[in-house]
């Protein structure tokens, strides 16, 4: 029997989910198909509008192996497993002559353990949950939510938090969930045939298509041990936020509250010896994180290395001792003794790594007003984890709205581990493509393109005539020109800002000047705010890094988009200024390849924020002449989509008055 033809499973799928087909969508679909069947490797920027869920969700699915579709964000996850699969799915059925199966796969602590849930938890975080009588009602707003949670796992299905609405506060979902290190496993656990991490599993098992996040991936790469069921086919969608999210999994941190927590738990399943041994340990480091000043430590001190030496030792003591212990005092003590493992564990782990110092490691102290001071480690970078740990044996889609910066794929794929190690030059010419070289996997770029005529839809403004942003104190002259954007705008501004204080001086000056209503975040949760954005044309949303990714809201609510300066990274931040000073030492140009990069994609992100759909008009303002005068301008110009440039102050406003009048011609009554 003949395979039907890709085209004619795309029009099927687009057909059941009621959009349009386009150009981009399959062209992308057809080169996604050409890399599963060749096994090779694929990097895809599809502008918003591609309709690029569907232009891998085709292909994978006529593949009839198993895919694994790895996303950053709650909100597609959802979209995929509750709108997009179950539609192409029923719409490929005729035409495949099978019913494709798909399963969702997260990590284990995103699911509700009901040994957690029914035998309880350490005695030293279950304290002033519940009134000491029985029955009494909840005597905290965290009672009310255990409650909650015991209620909702007599009924769902899944045990996913995500499917728990409203949800809960992470104290609670904590007291009822275990990570990988801690759950008991499915044969020792009295609630094994019931586990619900474990029923995900096994569904993940049979599905053609698996639906999970960036962490697991990085998580099932890194730890060795296989989290996901075997694939020949990798998609990542949201592909430009992956290397920050590996990086996360693979940051280690200790903590004085998380060291003394760990030992407390130790403490009472171990001799006597080794309890005083490790108390002592974590005495001595935390006596030492008092001192601690936030920056960079090239160099271990010595005191902190002694410190850290005595505390890996200690906890390898306690973690032998918690190997053979068994101290029938304790009730449950199985899993009681495998979350006092799970904290050891992790405890020397990671000052194990800090002891050795690695090249390949970057070390710092930070310090939080509310939380204290911590000790953290990353890697310094992850592309040869990620080339030799993802790439290796299994053909991988990457695709996003923001993979060409500065007008190629090299940044990105030098990030990936799929470039040659070299290094983006203010000059460096464009161009994608297969790259060569025997420890470089082959891959190939292609951009989709977007249905949206970003020239004639967008203005890309930059103020010119401004003073040029320092490190510190107000621009009188910035503020000014927000003000004036915004009123001739008539509002219908989001406002993304370098940092909150940035943002919050930026709202209370325009509060006290025009007279539209200014939302900032941090006031309300994230999603009222962009609710109310959305439903008030009028009304502006100012805030940092959430908003410059995850806003959309197509129509007239959001015409002016503003930047108030090129979002480099902080000139203090120890892992960035570590990359960058690394990529110096090799002969290239650090700023270009770490800084101009991390802004480029933040800016390509940022600005694709304001055409959503095919009607929508207005403008990028970015407040920062710099990306009008300095030679890096051109490469983060760009990175931003198509829009027309220009410097004229006048003609903007001009241009943003009649976008507001046309705005309010087509509103309806009442508005």
């Amino acid at each position: 029997m003949s395979k039907p033809a890709l085209t004619d499973l795309l029009h099927a799928a687009v057909t059941a989910v009621g959009g349009t087909e386009r150009p981009g969508q399959i062209a992308m679909a057809e080169a996604v198909a050409e890399a599963v069947d060749s096994g090779t490797h694929l990097l895809i920027q599809a502008g918003t509008g591609t309709g690029k869920s569907l232009g891998y969700l085709v292909p994978a699915l006529a593949h009839g192996e198993h895919v694994v579709v790895a996303t950053a964000t709650l909100a597609l996850q959802r979209q995929l497993v509750e709108r997009d699969l179950p539609r192409t799915v029923d719409a490929l059925h005729p035409l495949l002559r099978r019913r494709a199966e798909f399963a969702m796969l997260k990590g284990r602590s995103n699911y509700l353990c009901l040994h957690r849930l029914h035998e309880g938890v350490p005695q030293d975080e279950e304290e002033g949950l519940f009134d000491p009588f029985e029955g009494a009602a909840p005597t905290s707003s965290l009672g009310k939510d255990l409650l909650r949670l015991r209620d909702w796992s007599d009924e769902t299905e899944t045990g996913d938090r995500d499917d728990l609405r409203p949800g809960v506060s992470d104290r609670a979902w904590k007291q009822v969930s275990v990570s990988a290190r801690e759950c008991l496993g499915a044969s020792k656990c009295a609630y094994g045939a019931e586990c619900f991490a474990e029923a995900a599993r096994e569904r993940a098992k049979l599905a053609d298509v698996i639906v999970t996040n960036h962490a697991l991936l990085a998580i099932d790469a890194i730890e060795g041990a296989p989290v996901l069921p075997p694939h020949d086919v990798l998609i990542v969608d949201e592909a430009h936020e992956l290397v920050s999210r590996v990086t996360g999994v693979a940051t280690g941190e200790l903590t004085p509250g998380g060291v003394n927590r760990a030992v407390r738990r130790a403490a009472r399943l171990v001799d006597e010896k080794a309890a005083d041994r490790a108390l002592t340990a974590a005495e001595g480091f935390e006596r030492l994180m008092e001192l601690a000043l936030p920056g960079r430590l090239e160099v271990v001190p010595e005191e902190l290395g002694h410190a850290l030496m005595a505390l890996r030792d200690a906890t390898r003591e306690c973690i032998t001792a918690l190997g053979n212990t068994r101290d029938k005092s304790v009730q449950d003590e199985d899993a009681v003794r495998k979350l006092a493992l799970a904290a050891m564990e992790n405890v020397h782990d990671v000052a194990e790594r800090v002891v050795e110092g690695s090249e390949f490691d970057v070390i710092w102290y930070e310090r939080h007003d509310r939380y204290g001071a911590s000790l953290r480690v990353a890697p310094l970078s992850v592309s040869g984890l990620l080339r030799e740990k993802l790439f290796a044996d299994r053909s991988v889609v990457l695709t996003s709205a923001t993979l060409k910066l500065g007008g190629d794929f090299n940044g990105v794929g030098a990030s990936l581990g799929l470039a040659p190690e070299r290094v983006m030059e203010d000059d460096s010419p464009g161009g994608e493509g297969e790259k060569s070289g025997e420890e470089t996997p082959q891959w190939r770029g292609l951009d989709a393109g977007s249905p949206f005529d970003y020239r004639k839809q967008g203005i890309l403004y930059v103020a010119g005539h401004l003073s040029p942003p320092g490190r510190e104190g107000q621009r009188r002259d910035m503020l000014d020109e927000l003000a004036d954007l915004v009123g001739a705008a008539g509002g219908r501004t989001l406002g993304l800002f370098s940092s909150m204080r940035a943002a919050q001086a930026a709202a209370e000056d325009l509060r006290g000047r025009l007279d539209v209503p200014i939302l900032l975040q941090g006031e309300e949760t994230l999603g009222e705010l962009i609710r109310r954005f959305s439903e008030d044309a009028e009304t502006c949303l100012f805030g940092t890094l959430s908003l410059w990714q995850g806003v959309d809201v197509p129509g007239p609510s959001c015409q002016l988009v503003v930047m108030d300066r090129i979002p480099f990274p902080r000139p203090d931040d120890p892992l960035m200024s570590a990359r960058q000073k690394a990529v110096e030492e090799h002969g290239g140009n650090g700023f270009m390849a770490v800084a101009a990069t991390h802004a480029a994609l933040l800016m390509a992100q940022g600005s694709g924020r304001l055409v959503r759909a095919s009607e929508d008009r207005g403008v990028v303002a970015v407040l920062d002449p710099r990306l009008a005068r300095a030679r890096y301008g051109g490469f983060l110009r760009a990175s931003m989509p198509d829009f027309w440039y220009t410097t004229d102050r006048n003609q903007v406003r001009r241009s943003l008055a009649a976008i507001d009048a046309a705005a309010k011609e087509t509103a309806p009554s009442g508005r």
